[in-house]
Protein backbone atom coordinates (compact mmCIF):
# COMPACT_ATOMS: atom_id res chain seq x y z
CA UNK A 1 0.00 0.00 0.00
CA UNK A 2 2.81 2.09 0.67
CA UNK A 3 4.64 1.87 -2.50
CA UNK A 4 1.13 2.71 -4.64
CA UNK A 5 0.59 5.77 -2.21
CA UNK A 6 4.22 6.50 -3.10
CA UNK A 7 4.16 6.05 -6.49
CA UNK A 8 0.59 8.05 -7.08
CA UNK A 9 2.46 10.80 -5.09
CA UNK A 10 5.10 10.89 -8.03
CA UNK A 11 2.61 10.30 -10.77
CA UNK A 12 0.84 14.00 -9.29
CA UNK A 13 4.47 15.39 -8.71
CA UNK A 14 5.31 14.57 -12.61
CA UNK A 15 1.75 15.71 -14.21
CA UNK A 16 2.39 19.32 -12.30
CA UNK A 17 6.52 19.54 -13.66
CA UNK A 18 5.23 18.87 -17.29
CA UNK A 19 2.20 21.84 -16.57
CA UNK A 20 4.42 24.92 -17.59
CA UNK A 21 5.48 23.15 -20.92
CA UNK A 22 1.79 23.11 -22.11
CA UNK A 23 1.45 26.62 -20.28
CA UNK A 24 1.31 28.39 -23.82
CA UNK A 25 0.04 25.72 -26.46
CA UNK A 26 -3.46 26.13 -27.72
CA UNK A 27 -5.31 22.76 -28.55
CA UNK A 28 -5.94 23.34 -32.24
CA UNK A 29 -8.79 20.05 -31.84
CA UNK A 30 -11.32 20.14 -29.16
CA UNK A 31 -12.17 16.47 -29.06
CA UNK A 32 -16.05 17.19 -30.15
CA UNK A 33 -15.99 18.64 -33.57
CA UNK A 34 -14.06 19.82 -36.30
CA UNK A 35 -14.90 23.62 -34.83
CA UNK A 36 -11.69 25.82 -36.30
CA UNK A 37 -11.14 23.88 -39.33
CA UNK A 38 -12.05 23.51 -43.09
CA UNK A 39 -12.68 20.51 -45.08
CA UNK A 40 -11.64 20.45 -48.62
CA UNK A 41 -12.14 17.95 -51.04
CA UNK A 42 -14.79 15.12 -50.43
CA UNK A 43 -12.94 12.83 -48.58
CA UNK A 44 -13.99 11.87 -44.60
CA UNK A 45 -13.30 13.46 -41.69
CA UNK A 46 -14.92 13.58 -38.18
CA UNK A 47 -14.68 12.88 -34.50
CA UNK A 48 -15.14 9.38 -32.48
CA UNK A 49 -14.35 8.91 -29.48
CA UNK A 50 -12.81 11.82 -28.77
CA UNK A 51 -10.40 11.14 -32.17
CA UNK A 52 -9.99 12.92 -35.12
CA UNK A 53 -10.40 10.25 -38.45
CA UNK A 54 -9.45 10.88 -41.98
CA UNK A 55 -10.34 8.18 -44.15
CA UNK A 56 -10.51 7.80 -47.83
CA UNK A 57 -13.97 8.22 -49.21
CA UNK A 58 -15.73 7.01 -52.73
CA UNK A 59 -13.47 9.62 -54.96
CA UNK A 60 -10.41 8.62 -53.55
CA UNK A 61 -8.57 11.63 -54.41
CA UNK A 62 -6.35 14.02 -51.98
CA UNK A 63 -8.20 15.56 -49.20
CA UNK A 64 -7.36 18.16 -46.51
CA UNK A 65 -8.75 19.58 -42.89
CA UNK A 66 -7.32 23.25 -42.58
CA UNK A 67 -6.93 25.17 -39.84
CA UNK A 68 -9.33 28.64 -40.33
CA UNK A 69 -6.48 30.56 -39.01
CA UNK A 70 -3.06 31.06 -40.95
CA UNK A 71 0.06 30.53 -38.45
CA UNK A 72 3.53 31.63 -38.83
CA UNK A 73 6.25 30.82 -36.26
CA UNK A 74 5.17 28.31 -34.20
CA UNK A 75 5.52 25.19 -32.85
CA UNK A 76 2.92 21.91 -33.47
CA UNK A 77 2.55 18.81 -31.02
CA UNK A 78 0.19 16.04 -32.29
CA UNK A 79 -0.17 11.93 -32.30
CA UNK A 80 -0.90 10.10 -35.05
CA UNK A 81 -1.98 6.56 -35.37
CA UNK A 82 -1.82 4.78 -38.87
CA UNK A 83 -5.14 2.53 -38.82
CA UNK A 84 -4.79 1.24 -42.52
CA UNK A 85 -1.92 3.09 -45.55
CA UNK A 86 -1.20 5.38 -44.01
CA UNK A 87 0.21 8.19 -46.72
CA UNK A 88 -0.74 11.47 -45.17
CA UNK A 89 0.95 14.13 -43.73
CA UNK A 90 0.69 17.62 -41.82
CA UNK A 91 1.05 20.57 -44.10
CA UNK A 92 2.19 24.23 -42.72
CA UNK A 93 2.24 27.89 -44.53
CA UNK A 94 -0.14 26.63 -47.14
CA UNK A 95 -2.96 27.96 -49.13
CA UNK A 96 -5.65 25.44 -50.23
CA UNK A 97 -7.52 25.95 -53.72
CA UNK A 98 -10.07 23.45 -54.46
CA UNK A 99 -8.18 20.25 -53.32
CA UNK A 100 -4.31 21.82 -54.60
CA UNK A 101 -2.51 22.66 -52.21
CA UNK A 102 0.57 24.81 -52.07
CA UNK A 103 3.24 24.88 -49.04
CA UNK A 104 4.75 22.25 -46.49
CA UNK A 105 4.19 19.15 -45.82
CA UNK A 106 5.89 17.10 -42.72
CA UNK A 107 5.04 13.71 -44.31
CA UNK A 108 3.75 10.78 -42.49
CA UNK A 109 4.14 7.31 -43.96
CA UNK A 110 3.76 3.48 -42.84
CA UNK A 111 7.02 2.66 -40.94
CA UNK A 112 10.31 2.20 -43.29
CA UNK A 113 9.00 5.49 -44.96
CA UNK A 114 10.32 9.43 -45.10
CA UNK A 115 7.51 10.28 -41.78
CA UNK A 116 9.35 13.45 -40.47
CA UNK A 117 10.38 14.85 -44.08
CA UNK A 118 9.20 17.81 -45.87
CA UNK A 119 8.04 17.59 -49.33
CA UNK A 120 7.03 20.66 -50.92
CA UNK A 121 4.18 20.15 -53.50
CA UNK A 122 3.65 21.28 -56.54
CA UNK A 123 6.99 22.67 -56.38
CA UNK A 124 10.77 21.27 -55.50
CA UNK A 125 9.20 18.39 -54.21
CA UNK A 126 11.25 16.58 -51.52
CA UNK A 127 13.81 19.12 -49.95
CA UNK A 128 15.03 16.94 -47.47
CA UNK A 129 13.95 13.08 -45.94
CA UNK A 130 15.16 11.37 -42.33
CA UNK A 131 18.24 9.21 -42.53
CA UNK A 132 17.99 5.51 -42.67
CA UNK A 133 19.11 5.34 -39.19
CA UNK A 134 16.55 6.86 -37.83
CA UNK A 135 13.16 5.32 -39.72
CA UNK A 136 12.61 3.12 -36.50
CA UNK A 137 11.54 5.46 -34.26
CA UNK A 138 8.09 5.02 -35.56
CA UNK A 139 5.84 2.18 -34.02
CA UNK A 140 3.90 0.22 -35.35
CA UNK A 141 0.10 -0.01 -34.33
CA UNK A 142 0.53 2.26 -31.44
CA UNK A 143 0.39 6.42 -31.18
CA UNK A 144 3.03 8.08 -32.61
CA UNK A 145 4.15 11.87 -31.48
CA UNK A 146 5.31 14.29 -33.94
CA UNK A 147 6.67 17.80 -33.14
CA UNK A 148 7.01 20.40 -35.72
CA UNK A 149 8.78 23.77 -35.07
CA UNK A 150 8.55 26.36 -37.93
CA UNK A 151 10.74 29.66 -36.91
CA UNK A 152 11.67 31.61 -39.98
CA UNK A 153 13.02 29.59 -42.64
CA UNK A 154 14.05 26.53 -39.99
CA UNK A 155 12.16 23.67 -39.68
CA UNK A 156 12.56 20.88 -37.63
CA UNK A 157 10.86 17.88 -37.24
CA UNK A 158 10.70 15.05 -34.22
CA UNK A 159 9.01 11.38 -34.13
CA UNK A 160 8.84 10.04 -30.52
CA UNK A 161 11.41 12.31 -29.61
CA UNK A 162 13.98 11.23 -32.33
CA UNK A 163 15.04 14.83 -34.23
CA UNK A 164 14.50 13.52 -37.88
CA UNK A 165 15.13 16.71 -39.56
CA UNK A 166 16.29 20.19 -39.39
CA UNK A 167 16.89 22.64 -42.42
CA UNK A 168 16.52 26.49 -43.59
CA UNK A 169 15.19 27.43 -46.90
CA UNK A 170 14.57 31.29 -47.97
CA UNK A 171 11.13 30.19 -49.77
CA UNK A 172 9.41 29.02 -46.48
CA UNK A 173 10.86 31.63 -44.37
CA UNK A 174 8.84 34.25 -46.63
CA UNK A 175 5.46 32.42 -46.53
CA UNK A 176 2.59 32.17 -43.80
CA UNK A 177 -0.44 29.94 -44.14
CA UNK A 178 -2.85 27.61 -42.75
CA UNK A 179 -1.64 24.19 -40.91
CA UNK A 180 -3.38 20.96 -43.09
CA UNK A 181 -3.98 17.47 -42.31
CA UNK A 182 -3.71 15.52 -45.60
CA UNK A 183 -5.21 12.33 -47.07
CA UNK A 184 -3.17 11.24 -50.07
CA UNK A 185 -5.19 9.93 -53.37
CA UNK A 186 -5.28 6.27 -53.87
CA UNK A 187 -7.73 5.27 -50.98
CA UNK A 188 -7.22 2.67 -48.77
CA UNK A 189 -6.36 5.31 -45.90
CA UNK A 190 -7.79 5.75 -42.72
CA UNK A 191 -5.71 8.04 -40.04
CA UNK A 192 -6.78 9.02 -36.43
CA UNK A 193 -5.07 12.11 -34.93
CA UNK A 194 -5.14 13.59 -30.98
CA UNK A 195 -3.77 15.57 -29.30
CA UNK A 196 -3.20 18.96 -31.56
CA UNK A 197 -1.38 21.32 -29.63
CA UNK A 198 0.30 24.90 -30.77
CA UNK A 199 2.42 27.29 -29.33
CA UNK A 200 2.93 30.64 -31.62
CA UNK A 201 6.44 31.83 -31.58
CA UNK A 202 7.17 35.38 -31.14
CA UNK A 203 3.59 36.47 -30.58
CA UNK A 204 2.89 38.80 -27.69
Amino acid sequence: MKKHIFAVLISGIGVFAFLPLFAQHTSLFNGKNLDGWIIYGTEKWYVEHGELICESGADKEYGYLATEKNYKDFELMLEFFLLANGNSGVFFRSTIEGTKISGWQAEVEPVGGETGGIYESYGRGWLITPEKSKRDAQKVNEWNTMKIRVVGGNVTTWLNGTQMVTFTDEKIGQANGQIALQIHDGGGIKVKWRNIMLEELGVE
